[in-house]
């Protein structure tokens, strides 16, 4: 396969002098301050003109920023004699790098065809070796544009610490909006910072240990895209639900993850004791954030069940087993996560200890309706930034009703898993 080069490369600040100075970080980012950048990218069939393609989306990034000033600006961090510090962004439009790439002996289809992600997929990407606390000195947003022999790759590496997923959409979203014509966007971001109780409120600045830029390496096992139909959700729905019983009401993402965890230990992600899911729940939905709300607003629930009770048990079990999980986070359990972290703060760092799923992304979030101007994406892949044994992320399909989860696992499992008739039988559905 073809290499990457890199054409040029830039900083991209707002058009205009940013609107707020300094954005305070919640308990929420600054457990994710050792952890790394969320990296997505998007491909697209070819524009019918590339003449003016990456001045247009360059401009089209600037006037974006004007929205996001702390898209634009750099992590700041306050040290006191105690050996603790405080971190928080500052707005002072530093830039957003811009990167044009080629690649031209790489086409669509060597990216999105082949069963396993290819290793080219994160040389579209910026920042991989580097975790979230390089933010003080490197861009928060980076991205690589990188012309493909018949298509287009937008490579988007965003810090974590200053966003969640949600965050991260929602400013593609918006630049893809303004890339298609519109002076402004229809979902302005809320920049207000969230606090559990007054307690937590007056005392805004938040203490950490020093940190130490520890990190740890990527990983280089391998990735696959299961992509689920709407057909095969809705197979696989309907089985976990008629198993489940009435006392739960198991949705498309539980029983498809049900049905991915069973799998998954079925075929080698297992020690022969217990095994865990662990879940980013979104805090939006459940409390009184606003629409817009720009930061991270999500935590990581876990249940646990024993190996032989999952496989023993049927597809129903495991989903109401999520279905439980997910059904006990409230507002409640969302204060009380906040205040324990708000009195001892501590640093999470995103890595799953075997045999263990650990579960990011939504299938809600709005992927294809990115339209830059000359149409929209034909699929998603991510790069190799928080890549360990376990990971799971979820993401819609292209087509309505679908779900496409990208794990990363030993390769011995992936294999095993594609010889697992119980799993891929779902793949059947329809044909």
């Amino acid at each position: 396969m073809g290499k990457v080069e890199v054409v040029s490369s830039c900083l991209v600040g707002s058009t205009s002098a940013p609107f707020m100075s300094k954005l305070d970080l919640t308990t929420w980012d600054l457990r994710l301050l050792q952890s790394n950048h969320i990296q997505k990218g998007l491909i697209y069939h070819n524009p019918k003109s590339r003449k003016t393609l990456i001045q247009h989306l360059k401009s089209s990034l600037s006037r974006a920023l004007d929205f996001f000033p702390p898209l634009a600006g750099r992590l700041a961090t306050t040290r006191y004699d105690d050996s603790t510090a405080s971190f928080f962004v500052d707005c002072n439009n530093a830039g957003a790098e811009f990167t044009h790439a080629a690649a031209a002996a790489v086409s669509v289809s060597d990216i999105i065809e082949p069963n396993y992600i290819p290793e080219i997929v994160h040389s579209l990407f910026r920042l991989n070796d580097t975790n979230n606390l390089e933010g003080l000195s490197k861009p928060l947003l980076v991205v690589q544009v990188t012309e493909l022999e018949d298509g287009l790759f937008i490579g988007c590496t965003a810090n974590h610490a200053v966003g969640d997923g949600t965050s991260f959409w929602h400013f593609i979203n918006s630049w893809s909006e303004i890339s298609r014509g519109s002076d402004t966007i229809s979902k302005r971001p809320v920049f207000e910072r969230w606090y559990p109780s007054k307690t937590a409120e007056v005392n805004r600045r938040i203490h950490l240990p020093t940190l130490e830029k520890n990190l740890v390496p990527p990983s280089r096992l391998p990735q696959r895209v299961f992509q689920f139909t709407g057909e095969n959700v809705a197979a696989v729905k309907a089985e976990a639900n008629s198993e489940a019983g009435t006392d739960h009401k198991i949705s498309s993402l539980q029983a498809v993850l049900a049905h991915l965890w069973r799998s998954t230990t079925r075929c080698g992600h297992s020690s022969g004791g217990e095994t865990r899911i662990m879940m980013a729940i979104g805090a939006r939905g459940r409390m009184s954030l606003p629409e817009g709300y720009f930061g991270n607003a999500a935590y990581v629930a876990t249940t646990a069940i024993s190996e032989a009770d999952l496989l023993k048990n049927r597809l129903g079990a495991a989903a109401a087993k999520i279905n439980d999980l997910v059904s006990r986070q409230n507002n409640e359990e969302i204060a009380r996560y906040v205040e324990e972290k708000v009195e001892f703060p501590t640093l999470e760092e995103m890595a799953a200890s075997s045999p263990c799923l650990v579960v990011g992304g939504s299938q809600r979030d709005d992927v294809y309706g990115n339209d830059f101007g000359w149409g929209k994406p034909i699929a998603v892949r991510s790069g190799r930034a928080q890549k360990f044994d376990g990971l799971v992320v979820v993401l819609p399909a292209a087509e309505a009703g679908g779900i496409d989860v990208e794990v990363c696992l030993a390769a011995e499992t992936l294999q095993a898993m594609e010889r697992d008739a119980a799993f891929m039988g779902i793949f059947l559905c329809g044909h």
